[in-house]
């Protein structure tokens, strides 16, 4: 872990020096002589909202800190307040992003109102032309932190390899220090997508008020959650995501069930598996699992393309009805808007619970707190696998879910009006 934090510091060192210079090349002009270097800290926001994301989900997944040490003592007492203890680790973990990523938004966009660029009536424009180049300072650094997820499945497997081939203890006490590891880099990923995500989707947001205010020539600048309709909207908003969710954690239960269910009759009609005797038959429990993962995916996909598009038509409907021309168009912004802010929560709760409760079982397999077959280790194990499905299915399905709603909404913004 210090090896590759080492290397995304060096990463961030490059991005800034390559940032400053991007930005005095392509973004000098006459006009607005000092506009680059605005633009430039803009792209310095971005990469250092990069690296907070990277060092929270770090504190509150490692379990050199103290969240998951925390997490892991409550597995002590049992699996109900191990359950109770990742839950609200999730919670309070989402506090400090959501401060991060506010203060990288209305910063950015300051810095691009005020870089001195104007347009034909004096007005100050920029702003969010300063948001889009923190979200690409945000990315600058992608290739490396997409380098730090690879680590984690790479150590995953290598474990899984190890346990197969019946190495020695020693050998998986190795790969187990590596796993977590892995765990860890895995989640700082998730919340660089998920933080990438909540500054593209403010962008994608104004280009969908810009297009719609294109299309029905009329002024399009604010959405009003006074309207009741337009409140109604964001409720709908918040509800797909907590649908969505419910939804993706289910079917994850259905198909562990199926599984189970299939181990046991081979344990039952094969005996000697458990001896090494004979061999089970694999392709079995793969082949419920690949079908199970197409198959139980296509309710939440359909659920995320076709909500934003019917509750932009039936308002449209109810608009013309009511002689309010932009009801449906609005009515869509108000579902985006809520829906990105719930989904970026409920994202950041699900990864971060998720990892902290794997690690916490890792944790304790170094030998903490009675080791590996220890009343806490069991209760750790129920946690870890609560946590699966939030942070390997419903959690990174979120980032997807959001960036989808607002493209979807963007190329249908005709249909609403």
């Amino acid at each position: 872990m210090a090896i590759m934090q080492k290397g995304y510091s060096i990463t961030i060192l490059l991005a800034v020096l390559t940032f400053g210079g991007s930005t005095r090349w392509l973004l000098y002009t006459e006009q607005a002589p000092t506009a680059w270097f605005n633009f430039a800290l803009c792209g310095l926001v971005g990469i250092i909202t990069a690296y907070a994301f990277v060092w929270i989900s770090k504190y509150y997944t490692d379990y050199k800190h103290e969240p998951v040490r925390l997490l892991a003592l409550s597995s002590s007492t049992g699996h109900g307040t191990n359950i109770i203890a990742g839950v609200s680790l999730g919670m309070e973990a989402t506090a400090l992003p959501v401060l991060v990523i506010s203060i990288a938004i209305i910063s950015a966009f300051w810095l691009g109102r005020t870089c001195g660029l104007v347009d034909e009536l004096g007005n100050p424009t920029g702003g969010l032309f300063g948001t889009a180049v923190a979200t690409m300072g945000m990315l600058s650094t992608a290739a490396y932190v997409l380098t730090m997820d690879m680590f984690g499945p790479i150590a995953d497997n290598a474990g899984g390899i190890v346990e197969m081939s019946q190495q020695p203890e020693s050998v998986r006490e190795i790969t187990d220090i590596l796993d977590a590891v892995g765990n860890t880099t895995k989640a700082t990923t998730k919340g660089f997508a998920i933080g990438s995500a909540a500054l593209a989707s403010f962008l994608l947001f104004s280009a969908y008020m810009d297009e719609v205010a294109a299309f029905a020539q009329l002024p399009f600048k604010e959405v009003d959650i006074a309207i009741p309709e337009v409140f109604v909207g964001g409720l709908l908003g918040s509800m797909l995501i907590f649908l969505f969710s419910g939804w993706a954690c289910s079917a994850v239960g259905r198909t562990a069930q199926e599984v189970v269910t299939e181990v046991r009759r081979q344990f039952i009609e094969r005996p000697g598996i458990m001896d090494y005797k004979e061999k089970p038959d694999y392709g079995r429990c793969v082949a419920i699992v690949a079908s199970a993962s197409l198959r139980e995916m296509i309710k939440p996909g359909a659920l995320a393309i076709l909500s934003p598009m019917a509750v932009g038509i039936i308002f449209r409907i109810l608009g013309h009805a009511t002689g309010q021309p932009l009801l449906g168009a609005k009515v869509v912004a108000s579902m985006l808007m809520f829906a990105t802010v719930t989904g970026i929560l409920m994202a950041l709760f699900l990864n971060t619970s998720g990892g902290a409760w794997d690690n916490a079982k890792k944790y304790i397999e170094t030998g903490a707190l009675g080791g590996k077959g220890s009343e806490a280790h069991k209760a750790a194990i129920t946690g870890d696998t609560v946590g699966d499905p939030f942070k390997d299915t419903a959690g990174p399905s979120i980032h997807v879910l959001i960036k989808m709603l607002a493209t979807i909404t963007l190329v249908m913004a005709p249909i609403f009006l």
